[in-house]
């Protein structure tokens, strides 16, 4: 009840009428509270609209609190989190007010800090937290224009600011108003003009005064990793030579050489492991930054000093630091490499030029020779480090858990994976600048494991999973001999080692290892073969995650060797994959169906190597044959007597039986035809079948029966049939014509009726995923088929999902998917649905770009996108038609998602949208009126000035809080912008901050500037990687043709 009564206390329009009488009187700091909320409220949705001497008086009041409970030092930190909350409602008034209506502010503030060293701290606070919001957080909470404004302001009052920092830093001498200034000064940094920086004594004071201090140390170091990252120019070439040679000479006083810093770190206290992990982000910024710089002028030893820090601090067991540091040096050894490459170095006129500064340099600081020689000790380190901090790879399954138990992995960890590719990167490099030093390193760390001096689990694998990742980085002759040492010890440890455990350990790392080695592998058939049947072998190891792994490798050998399994080799009998099909039911009786299927599918990638039909279709016959006996016989069991397929272990037979043919099918593509041939009548038989027991077992006991585990098998069956269809199709490669007579008809036959005809629970997504690859691949082919796709699944689907936005979410996305390839590739189909059909599906997409769920809003978005255009392009009587009917609602369904804060994330495809139908308006490609000509008010009508107005009123009735201006001047610029997508979009953002008044989460409108750079990122690494031998993994080439 108390509750209630707050929430509607807070949400009364007038609540904040009396917030000054619970500020000035509450002894209640939870009171207090409330009342500040309330205020942030109003600043941020009503201010504007308040009459002036309302705002005057809440502005003045707030000063006036601040002013008072900030008073005192003892006030101030009694009152801290209080404090800071005002702080925040005054910055957000300023937001609302500075500089226009509060010009002033600037000189106020700086006159009251010269008056009280305790309003003078919090002074600094205020400055700290405005300095934020115009700099850091204005894109994602302010229009550009306002943020342009008050970055403008700020900097032209700059000055004063900078004085009265300087001025307090010389000083004082409280601790507390000392670190204050620090902290704001550090927010400055990143947009001061850099005269202030480097053109005053700022560095020298950090460098000098408050780096050793213990009270200021953590401060000070993040305000000179913040000055080394900027790009000051070449005139402050000087200073940034000197902040660096000062800060490293100070960190010399402070911390010594480290040399114990991974046995000492956990006795360190927070603070000075802060301080260490700070000192990694100034290393790490400082040197990505100017490293040429400070190599050419800095002391050799200050540079060297600095990365030894680095190799210190990537020894210690702290993820995040080492996650620091290694991204560091990856940009060392990438620009050593790069200096490598493009050296003439290796020219014989280069060789009587060793130390010019052309030699590889760009004529700028030492050459590549020199830089490589100058850090060769810090590599070798770095080595040692990557080698012995080695992330897992996702291929191993194998691992150690926490109680230090070997285990299969189930769940991929994402931050793992992603270490592991920066230092797979990192190794890489460093095996390219020095595959000897890598190769001996490597060599010494196996020989530790064989003589037991390093022996465990986890040195085993960082260590094989470093010689794995490396994989083409080393030359073929250098590779060949290291990797038959490397293999010959593996075997060879795996055979002494004892107990289930430890052979795991071993044999997983095997496994590893040679699936990264497909190039060395092509070129020693021997050992390929000897590689295979260790495989084989290990298929009958103990430990499940053993046999999944030895499975998985299999598949990824097959990938990448595929045709040497298919040629006869000299002084074999017979293709090697002949002989693997003939002892598949020995090599796959220990294995579980899950991994027989994974057994089958490598043997798959097998078999599509061979070019000639007939030997593909007997080496398909072979694989399949096991499977097909139990097929045979069971499907005649079912023909005698139906109700076996009751029996839940003969249902998962079958279900086995057919997962393994979608796995081969996958491998090999349209070859499989003839086994789906063999089988398809049957399966379809089949599908009708159980659909049959299980429509008699809901009519008998319900819906809830669904659930139950033997009706749950039988609709594995149904499933598994679909998506043997689905790969097939996928898997085609041009023969539609066959697919469309021989497969469709009887697929639709077996499985339209079923569905629709099914209680929800009971229908299956894969019906709507198989029948939309069916017509992606098919067509036009696909057209006469739509109505009845129509009747029998979309109706129904829709109708088992509109209830809300969240049950049967894949049936959901499903039936999106296949509305929009319908609209793609048979669009002319739905011009033939019957009125209600059609009227049904245009609500449907609607509805769609409705929901929540990111990906069903997009596609909703997509599909209306499509239409739209589709029709724009179709005979103009029908394309009329359409856009009387349906484009000013799905003008204002548009408009309510797009201002509709739990739609932001569609924030691109709404306005893509957006700007298409305004498009149209405004280029009278639209001819039909879109209002009632027939009315006497409309007769000088025209769309364009419909079309403005009903945006107008629309946007009027929903936001009350905005002028009539302010709407004006947006419907205006929607239709000036709508031929530029960048200015239209930035209008329509501008405009729903206008509308939050500063509220809100306003991030996923730049959703779209985040995804685009991270492409953009990920295509640039993949150009450079393909560069770069062994950079692209094995797994990720290009498979064999």
């Amino acid at each position: 009840m108390a509750q209630q009564v707050l929430t509607e206390f807070k949400e009364h329009e007038l609540s904040w009428t009396k917030a000054d009488d619970i500020l000035t009187n509450a002894n209640s700091l939870q009171s207090k509270f409330i009342a500040l909320q309330i205020l942030e409220a109003l600043i941020q949705t009503k201010w504007k609209i308040l009459p002036d001497n309302q705002r005057n008086g809440i502005k003045n009041f707030v000063v006036e609190v601040i002013l008072r409970t900030a008073s005192t030092e003892e006030s101030l930190r009694q009152n801290r989190v209080y404090v800071n909350k005002l702080n925040l409602i005054l910055v957000q008034i300023l937001k609302q007010e500075w500089p226009h209506n509060w010009p002033t502010f600037i000189p106020e503030i700086i006159q009251t800090s010269r008056t009280n060293l305790s309003l003078c701290e919090n002074n600094m606070s205020i400055l700290k937290l405005l300095s934020e919001e115009v700099f850091d957080y204005s894109a994602e909470q302010m229009t550009q224009a306002k943020t342009k404004n008050l970055k403008s302001q700020m900097c032209g009052e700059f000055s004063s600011i900078y004085n009265l920092c300087t001025e307090i830093l010389q000083k004082a001498v409280q601790p507390s108003l000392i670190h204050a200034t620090l902290e704001t000064l550090l927010r400055f940094l990143s947009w001061i003009p850099f005269g202030f920086i480097f053109e005053t004594d700022l560095i020298n004071n950090l460098c000098t005064r408050f780096l050793q201090p213990s009270v200021t140390r953590n401060v000070t170091i993040k305000c000179l990793t913040e000055i080394g990252g900027l790009e000051g120019g070449s005139e402050y070439k000087e200073q940034y030579v000197t902040l660096f040679t000062l800060a490293i000479t100070g960190l010399r006083e402070i911390l010594g050489d480290l040399s114990k810093i991974e046995e000492e770190w956990d006795e360190y206290d927070t603070e000075h492991q802060d301080f260490i992990q700070n000192v990694a982000m100034f290393l790490t910024g400082f040197l990505s930054s100017h490293l040429r710089l400070v190599e050419a002028s800095a002391p050799r030893d200050v540079v060297l000093q600095a990365h030894q820090y680095l190799l210190r601090i990537s020894q210690v067991d702290e993820r995040e630091m080492f996650k620091v540091c290694l991204e560091y040096w990856n940009v060392l050894v990438r620009g050593l490499y790069e200096d490598g490459r493009n050296s003439s170095f290796n020219t014989p006129s280069a060789l009587l030029n060793l130390g010019s500064a052309n030699n590889g340099s760009g004529g700028n600081g030492l050459s590549a020779d020199l830089r490589r020689q100058m850090y060769s000790t810090t590599l070798t380190g770095v080595r040692y480090v990557m080698i012995s901090r080695m992330a897992r790879p996702e291929e191993v399954l194998v691992v150690e858990n926490d109680e230090g138990e070997i285990v299969r992995e189930f769940i991929k960890e994402t931050d793992t994976i992603t270490l592991y590719k920066a230092q797979r990167e990192c190794l890489i490099y460093l095996t390219h600048l020095d595959p000897k030093d890598m190769e001996e390193i490597m060599i010494e760390k196996l020989g530790r494991q064989m003589d037991g001096s390093e022996w465990s689990w986890s040195n085993l694998n960082k260590l094989c999973w470093a010689i794995g990742s490396i994989s083409g980085s080393m030359s073929e002759d250098q590779e060949r001999k290291v990797l038959v040492l490397i293999i010959k010890d593996l075997l060879s440890l795996c055979e002494l080692k004892r107990g289930k455990d430890n052979k795991a350990v071993v044999a997983s790392n095997i496994m590893y290892v040679v699936g990264q080695y497909p190039r060395f592998l092509k070129a020693h058939w021997k050992f390929l073969k000897t590689v295979a049947n260790k495989l084989f072998e290990f298929m009958h190891e103990l430990h499940e995650g053993v046999r999944d792994m030895a499975c998985d490798t299999f598949v990824t050998i097959a990938q990448k060797c595929r045709r040497h399994f298919i040629a006869q080799q000299p002084g074999e009998p017979c293709p090697f994959v002949e002989e693997i099909i003939a002892t598949a039911p020995s090599i796959t009786s220990d294995l579980e169906p899950q991994q027989v299927n994974r057994f089958c599918e490598a043997v798959g990638y097998l078999i599509s190597a061979q070019l000639n039909t007939q030997a593909q279709t007997q080496l398909i016959e072979g694989l399949m044959r096991p499977s097909n006996d139990v097929w045979d016989r069971l499907v005649q069991q079912a023909s005698g007597n139906i109700n076996i397929l009751e029996d839940l272990n003969i249902v998962k037979q079958l279900g086995n039986v057919l997962r393994t043919n979608v796995s081969a099918c996958g491998a090999v593509g349209k070859g499989f035809i003839s086994q789906i041939g063999r089988i398809y009548i049957d399966m379809l038989g089949l599908y009708k079948a159980v659909s049959e027991i299980i429509s008699s077992c809901v009519a008998r006991d319900g819906e809830s029966v669904t659930r139950h585990a033997n009706v749950r098998a039988m609709r594995s069956i149904k499933k598994e049939a679909l998506r043997l269809v689905d790969t097939y199709v996928k898997h085609c490669d041009g023969e539609i014509a066959a697919i469309n007579e021989n497969m469709v008809p009887p697929l639709l036959e077996a499985v339209l009726a079923d569905y629709a005809q099914n209680v929800p629970p009971a229908r299956d997504a894969e019906v709507l995923k198989t029948v939309a690859t069916i017509t992606n691949v098919l067509g036009g082919l696909m057209t006469d088929k739509i109505p009845i796709i129509f009747e029998s699944l979309f109706e129904s689907t829709m109708n088992m999902i509109k209830q809300d936005f969240t049950e049967y979410p894949e049936h959901r996305l499903a039936v999106y998917h296949l509305l929009r390839t319908i609209n793609q590739k048979c669009f002319n189909a739905t011009l033939n649905l019957p009125p209600t059909q059609f009227q049904f599906m245009v609500m449907s997409i609607m509805w769609g770009f409705k929901h929540t769920l990111r990906d069903v809003a997009d596609l909703g978005l997509t599909i209306a996108l499509d239409m739209i255009n589709n029709f724009n392009i179709s005979d103009r009587a029908i394309s009329d038609a359409f856009f009387q009917t349906y484009f000013v609602d799905l003008l204002n369904e548009i408009i309510v998602v797009l201002t509709d804060n739990d739609h932001k994330s569609s924030f691109r495809l709404q306005c893509m949208v957006l700007a298409r139908m305004i498009h149209l308006v405004e280029s009278n490609q639209i001819t039909a009126p879109l209002f009632d000509a027939s009315l006497s008010d409309n007769a000088n009508m025209n769309n364009s000035l419909f079309i403005r107005r009903s945006l107008a009123n629309l946007l009027t009735s929903a936001f009350a809080n905005l002028s009539q201006r302010q709407i004006e001047v947006f419907v205006e610029g929607l239709f000036n912008f709508n031929d530029d997508f960048e200015k239209f979009r930035n209008h329509v953002r501008d405009f729903l901050i206008q509308t939050k008044e500063f509220a809100g989460d306003n991030a996923d409108l730049y959703l779209e500037e985040t995804e685009n750079e991270i492409q953009k990122t990920r295509l640039k690494e993949k150009e450079l990687a393909m560069q770069i031998p062994g950079m692209v993994k094995p797994s990720d080439m290009e498979e064999d043709d």
